[in-house]
């Protein structure tokens, strides 16, 4: 592993700082920070087994929640990066929620009506495979709603995301950063696999056409609204097992980062007697 960089100032390499420019074309999408395969499987495992025990001091202090919020382009991964997140998660203590075109009761509602409410709750840990973002994201390229309206919600978001921190419900949001080539690859590899063909939909090849205005739409996303309190990471994911290290390394830090201990006992062990 030599050259590669170190686990404690990996994630700081990926993560975008409130205010930076982004500029998607520049940042690499294969990136390995001098990891191998080798190297990263079981620091990955180590970091699973770490992110179990801190999710069960989360659960048992009940005082605080950790949001992780999951973006890609189509094929970007979602779907396999939380497949191997949860080898270090406990099902009973965290919740996926998939975020797909609002039903007309949602439409009838503010637009962070239906994610608000999956939210959560203290002592949890919940996944969003896309999320509020989309509102300025496919709302935005397909012009569902007005300019006005659409980059508004840049501060609404920020102003959402702050009160959720305030509340000690903890933000870590990831873009899952794809080429246009490794897409192409991997909706080759639906086309190619029968079992696959469930995934691709004549919506994928039209917002395909629409790539770089997609890429904008990103970029914007992810510069005007990576703050302090809920910070953006871009992680390179065209090598999954890298990607899943990175992952895991962003979650782990994140909970470890709010010092949580399993609160002391309400009865004395050495006091009870079981007949």
């Amino acid at each position: 592993m030599s050259g590669a960089v170190a686990l404690d100032h990996l994630t700081k390499r990926y993560r975008l700082d409130p205010g930076k420019k982004v500029a998607l074309d520049e940042i690499p999408t294969d990136d390995k920070a001098g990891w191998s395969k080798d190297d990263a499987r079981p620091a990955t495992a180590k970091l699973w087994k770490r992110l179990l025990e801190r999710q069960e001091v989360l659960a048992a202090t009940d005082t605080h929640a950790l949001l992780i919020v999951l973006q890609a382009m189509d094929a970007g991964g979602k779907d396999s990066t939380i497949r191997h997140l949860s080898r270090g998660l406990s099902v009973g203590e965290a919740e996926v929620a998939a975020f797909k075109a609002p039903t007309d009761v949602e439409r009838a509602h503010d637009f962070l009506w239906r994610v608000h409410r999956r939210v959560p709750p203290l002592g949890k840990i919940g996944i969003f495979n896309r999320s509020h973002y989309e509102d300025v994201l496919v709302v935005r390229v397909k012009e569902l709603v007005p300019k006005a309206v659409w980059k508004a919600r840049y501060e609404q978001i920020n102003a959402f995301e702050a009160l959720l921190a305030s509340a000690n419900v903890h933000i870590v949001k990831i873009f899952l950063h794809i080429s246009k080539a490794y897409q192409t690859k991997r909706l080759k590899r639906r086309l190619d696999l029968p079992e696959k063909h469930w995934k691709l939909t004549a919506d994928d090849l039209r917002e395909r056409k629409r790539w770089d205005e997609y890429q904008r739409a990103y970029a914007d996303a992810l510069e005007r609204c990576s703050t302090e309190a809920a910070p953006w990471y871009v992680v390179p994911a065209e090598h999954r097992w890298f990607r899943d290290l990175l992952v895991a390394r962003i979650v782990v830090e994140r909970l470890e980062a709010l010092g949580l201990e399993y609160p002391p006992p309400t009865i004395d062990p050495k006091d009870v007697v079981l007949e």
